[in-house]
C-alpha cells in the first residue's frame, strides 16, 4: 500500500490509523463527543488513514444508511475539537493527530462498479 507521495505506508501508520479508527467508533456509538444537534451513534468510521508524520489523522465516516450525509460529516467537522478531546482522553500519544473527517464513497463506487458489471453481463 502506498500514499499520495508513492511512498509506502509504514506499519505505524496503520497501527495508529486502526487504534484512532477503533477509538472513534467507541466514542461515536456511546455519543461521548456530545455534538450539538448530532446522534453520533449512527455514524460509522470505515477507515482513518494516517499522515506520514502522524499528526493528521483523515478519518472516512458514513451514516447509517447514508441519509443526511454531508449535514452530518459538516457537523462533525465544525465540531472536530469536542470529538478530538474526548479521544485525547481515550488515547496517550505523544502528539494527538488533527482530525480530518470526509465522507466514505467507496461503498457507492463499489455498487457503481457492480451496476456496471451487471449491464455488461445482460
Amino acid at each position: 500500500m502506498r500514499n499520495k507521495l508513492g511512498k509506502p505506508v509504514t506499519q505505524r501508520q496503520l497501527r495508529v490509523g486502526e487504534m484512532i479508527k477503533q477509538s472513534l467508533g467507541m466514542i461515536f456509538v456511546r455519543n461521548e463527543a456530545k455534538v450539538p444537534n448530532l446522534e453520533t451513534n449512527s455514524i460509522t468510521v470505515t477507515e482513518v488513514k494516517m499522515s506520514p508524520d502522524l499528526k493528521i489523522a483523515k478519518a472516512y465516516v458514513l451514516p447509517l444508511g447514508g441519509e443526511d450525509a454531508e449535514e452530518k460529516i459538516n457537523k462533525l467537522k465544525e465540531y472536530s475539537f469536542l470529538v478530538r478531546k474526548t479521544l485525547s482522553k481515550k488515547i496517550f500519544m505523544k502528539f494527538l493527530p488533527k482530525l480530518i473527517f470526509t465522507k466514505d464513497d467507496s461503498f457507492e463506487y463499489a455498487e457503481k462498479i457492480e451496476n456496471l458489471i451487471k449491464q455488461t453481463n445482460k
